[in-house]
């Protein structure tokens, strides 16, 4: 283990590998994390959200986004919540980019493999034409 500045408070700790924050700022996390958990135990609360949660837990959406990314908080019990698309910010549940946001790359992908593709022929066609016209 090596040392390390607190990403939250900046305070030198001891690098864990599963962590990195100190562990002052692990138990506050942990205590906010019990907060939110006990505020979505109640039937009436599991489809709040993360705005909803945030004003009536005073908890960050940063810690929210932290948790639904980590597994903590399931999107399978509680439906509404989930994180930005890192492209977009429309909300997701797994992964990094929405639906649309991949549909849009791999679009540009395709489109950028074909003109390479053209790029090559030409390439070639005019190679070939050139040697036959120098000889």
């Amino acid at each position: 283990m090596d040392l390390a500045n607190c990403s939250k408070c900046g305070q030198l700790y001891l690098r864990n590998p599963l962590r990195d924050i100190c562990d002052r700022c692990f138990k506050e996390e942990e205590e906010q994390f019990e907060r939110v958990y006990r505020f979505l135990r109640k039937r009436e609360n599991r489809t709040a959200t993360i705005p909803m949660i945030t004003k009536a837990t005073n908890v960050e959406a940063a810690l929210l986004y932290k948790w639904v990314r980590k597994g903590r908080l399931l999107h399978s019990q509680f439906p509404n919540i989930g994180y930005p698309c890192n492209q977009c910010a429309a909300p997701i549940t797994s992964g990094e980019l929405c639906q649309e946001c991949i549909g849009r790359l791999t679009e540009e992908l395709a489109k950028h493999d074909e003109l390479e593709e053209r790029n090559k022929s030409r390439v070639t066609v005019y190679h070939a034409k050139n040697k036959r016209e120098n000889k």
